[in-house]
């Protein structure tokens, strides 16, 4: 166990007192060292953010612009109270880093959220050793184990042929940021056009503006008058489900892509007809790949089944323990209230 540790929990996040900075805190702080732009982890209302190159266009799109802010490239180093900070790729979305802290020769990574699987949409992750990791555990329990994510677009994409060969609109589900891009990234265009409501379309275009490839896509809103609907794909976010927004397609099929579609009854519960396993967070497996890969000295879990890992990596000769946080990871990732979809 690490008697000093260069991170401290606070009520407002993980402090680093050498540098005087939190990273990803939990409320709004003078300087923020932030993983990646999902608003539990990028808090408003901060006045200085620090953040990978690659999550710029996102960051500045959904933080306050008056903020000050500060970006720098993958693997590149900066001092900030005699610590030295460097962001290495997480693989959850496009810009999402690992944060490496090393001061007085103690390592310290903080994971924010990750995968371990590539993606098209984002650089994917690579493994960095510490004396303290502090990892993610929201899918951290033995029953959460992924399948490769060419096996679910093939799904995606055989739902929507089945569907277009039923008149039907296709309308899929995901996070306005990240999990809609990776999603579209995965589409087939030539099954049909490809729409998407306005807080996913806001988010292509930070993608794109960024050098990410996407499908085209059209925007639901610049859609004028009575359209037919039979045989596109609507990307959205789940807050529109069951929406007066959704009228407008008329026959439609309905799937949600999530991680929690592997538990049992959720699919019910989002009264969705098709639910796709689909995360962008480490199953089991990959968490202890990633800790056996990162080789730290300590462990500190947070953000999920924290208490179960912590006992699982004690119960096998490690030092870890959960620490506290207030955030349900995937939950809180649809967070569109500041993108609002215009009406169409």
């Amino acid at each position: 166990m690490l008697s000093q540790p260069i991170l401290q929990t606070t009520d407002s996040g993980l402090y680093c007192a050498a540098g005087d900075f939190y990273v990803d805190p939990r409320r709004p702080v003078d300087r923020a060292v932030t993983s990646h732009a999902h608003t539990d982890h990028a808090r408003w209302g901060c006045r200085r953010y620090l953040a990978a190159a690659p999550s710029e266009h996102l960051l500045r799109m959904r933080m306050n612009e008056n903020a000050e802010f500060q970006f720098l490239p993958y693997g590149e180093t900066i001092t900030i109270g005699g610590v030295k900070i460097s962001f290495h790729p997480a693989g959850h979305m496009l810009g999402s880093a690992q944060i490496r802290l090393e001061h007085q020769g103690q390592v310290a990574v903080v994971t924010g959220d990750y995968k371990l699987e590539t993606d098209p949409t984002c650089q994917t992750w690579q493994p960095v050793k510490c004396h303290l990791l502090v990892t993610e555990s929201t899918f951290g329990l033995p029953v959460y184990r992924w399948s490769p994510p060419e096996t679910i677009a093939a799904d995606i994409n055989q739902w929507w042929k089945e569907s277009r060969d039923q008149d039907k609109c296709c309308v899929l589900y995901g996070y306005a940021v990240g999990k809609s891009q990776r999603l579209i990234a995965s589409l087939d265009p030539s099954i049909g056009p490809i729409y998407c409501h306005g807080a996913v379309q806001k988010g292509n275009d930070a993608y794109r503006r960024s050098g990410v490839q996407l499908p085209e896509t059209i925007y639901v809103g610049d859609i004028a008058g009575k359209h037919d609907w039979r045989g596109a794909m609507v990307v959205a976010v789940p807050s529109a489900h069951g929406s007066p927004w959704m009228k407008k397609f008329g026959r439609v099929s309905t799937a949600m892509a999530s991680g929690w579609m592997a538990v049992r009854g959720a699919r019910r519960r989002r009264s969705v007809d098709r639910g796709f396993i689909l995360s962008d967070h480490v199953d089991w497996p990959s968490l202890m790949t990633a800790v056996e890969a990162c080789a730290p000295q300590t462990t500190w879990v947070t953000h999920g089944y924290s208490a179960v890992v912590a006992r699982y990596l004690n119960e096998q000769g490690r030092d870890a323990i959960a620490i506290d946080n207030r955030s349900r990871g995937e939950d809180e990732e649809d967070t569109t209230a500041e993108i609002p979809e215009a009406t169409s």
